[in-house]
């Protein structure tokens, strides 16, 4: 039995224990918690599987996953790849015929400039020959010429020999 009361001393409580009854009660609890031991131990060891278990499908369906963005990530790179090998070829392409229409182009305008100075040095030696014929000693020198083209200008050396 016991009495006991608030701190500022208005409420009384009185409380009256049966001595058997806690006995009882006491006797019925600790059997409980045997009875609770070994199902605990059971429920503890089952948890624990679980535990494991539940675990063991995380860690296996996180690896999965995980594999499965490498694989993802693997795939994405090489195409990104591909594709740039494709737009880097494209590139070397689109440039190399751009070199080869200049290189062709600055070809014909040498070739044009050559021919136009040839036509030129061909011409002078039409004139040359012309007055040459057209002179009263045509067998007592020779002419001999000597012609270098180059893409600036034209030398023309001629020798009259004297035989």
């Amino acid at each position: 039995m016991g009495v006991r009361f608030c701190k500022e001393g208005h409420l009384i409580q009185i409380v009256i224990e049966d001595y058997e009854e806690i006995t009882v009660m006491r006797k019925k609890e600790q059997q409980k918690k045997r009875e609770n031991t070994k199902n605990g131990r059971r429920e503890r060891a089952a948890k624990k599987i679980q535990a494991w278990w539940r675990g063991t499908l995380v860690r296996r369906t996180l690896l999965h996953a995980a594999l499965s963005t490498w694989i993802i990530q693997s795939w994405w790179r090489l195409t990104m790849d591909r594709l740039l090998q494709k737009k880097r070829r494209a590139a070397l392409i689109a440039y190399a015929h751009r070199e080869r229409a200049v290189v062709k182009l600055q070809s014909l305008v040498r070739m044009w400039r050559i021919h136009w100075r040839y036509c030129q040095v061909l011409n002078a030696i039409y004139v040359i020959q012309h007055h040459w014929q057209c002179h009263n000693c045509q067998t007592c020198a020779l002419l001999r010429g000597h012609c270098v083209v180059t893409a600036t200008h034209l030398q023309f050396h001629i020798e009259i020999i004297n035989p």
